[in-house]
């Protein structure tokens, strides 16, 4: 019996954290971070993993963008913590952009009104070209 239950605590954790995977990447001059999301962003740990992830890299980094090309399914949670994200980037001064966004995806962001307040990118080095833009106008 104690055995059963260790493989099934064992099974439930790793398909939690199939949900959603994280990986950072430096990339081009100035050192923009790279965010890549893999799996679903939905309620709950989904959605807090990535705030959490997001919040502790600008602190430090001060720019990011994250790239939605593996997130394979979104719900109202994970669509209010992007807008949440991108609301605290720009009154606390970090850039924050998000680029790659699926079909569905997208789809989800124009649905709820949300491609112009995210404003996607459709890759990273469009992203992070925008970012260089954005900083050169500003200098």
């Amino acid at each position: 019996m104690t055995s059963e239950i260790s493989a099934e605590a064992g099974a439930q954790a790793i398909a939690r954290s199939k949900k959603i995977a994280l990986s950072l990447e430096a990339r081009g001059r100035g050192g923009t971070i790279v965010l890549h999301c893999q799996g679903r962003l939905i309620f709950r740990h989904e959605a807090n993993e990535l705030a959490r992830t997001v919040t502790d890299i600008l602190l430090v980094a001060r720019r990011m963008v994250v790239d939605l090309a593996g997130i394979e399914a979104i719900d109202s949670s994970g669509l209010g913590e992007l807008v949440l994200l991108h609301m605290w980037a720009d009154s606390s001064g970090y850039t924050l952009k998000f680029s790659g966004a699926r079909k569905s995806l997208r789809k989800a962001l124009e649905l709820s009104n949300l491609v112009q307040v995210l404003n996607p990118y459709s890759s990273v080095p469009e992203a992070i070209a925008a970012m260089q833009e954005d900083e050169a106008c500003s200098a």
